[in-house]
């Protein structure tokens, strides 16, 4: 099992992104959350991982922060939230807006994720809430995005492109995730558009 990586970041092209550790490139996929806490291209960074193993792949996964990757491995066995649905509700929210949704029952606000239902939102709620009691309060949890600066991006030259891309990735419809970025600064870099269009789905 491979926990946690040291090393470069060489690539950045959200969801994905590629670290040297000792010459050797990892290809990890990472939440939003985790993308724009990452520093620049080219410089170091740590991670906490999380190995899938698969019949027709081996696919890693890196956080920013152990206590998303706990959470993360949380949501992941419960029934009908796989690795992909699990990052885009990472991305979508941190785990202090999680927790408060479970613990006031806000279906609401979970069915504004992609690929959440209201059924599986109501699931996540009962199999979650008993999970969290040992865990810090939502209130003491820091806020990954809140004073994290936009950093560069890597490969490809235009950042709404590509945030559109990221965005059609974590299951949001091509039109929709058109709509969430409309009206933002086409000049921010590409986590720091994703983000903002994450922030501005989540307010409604």
């Amino acid at each position: 099992m491979i926990g946690r990586l040291r090393g470069t970041l060489l690539e950045k092209q959200p969801p994905w992104l590629v670290v040297d550790v000792a010459g050797v490139g990892y290809e990890l996929e990472a939440s939003m959350t985790t993308l724009v806490a990452l520093p620049g291209i080219g410089e170091h960074v740590s991670l906490y991982t999380h190995l899938t193993v698969r019949e027709d792949a081996h696919l890693l996964f890196g956080f920013a922060r152990e206590q998303e990757r706990a959470l993360f491995r949380a949501l992941i066995r419960v029934n009908g939230v796989g690795p992909k649905l699990a990052l885009a509700i990472l991305s979508g929210m941190d785990e202090a807006a999680f927790i408060r949704c479970v613990m006031e029952d806000d279906v609401k606000s979970l069915t504004r994720l992609p690929g959440v239902g209201k059924k599986t939102a109501e699931r996540l709620i009962i199999e979650m809430r008993d999970r969290f009691p040992h865990w810090e309060h939502p209130g003491a949890v820091a806020l990954a995005g809140a004073t994290a600066a936009p950093s560069e991006g890597g490969g490809r030259q235009d950042p709404l492109a590509d945030a559109e891309a990221a965005l059609v990735s974590l299951g949001y419809k091509p039109t929709e995730a058109a709509r969430m970025l409309s009206g933002l600064d086409a000049e921010l870099p590409t986590e720091a558009l994703i983000k903002a269009a994450l922030t501005k789905r989540m307010a409604g």
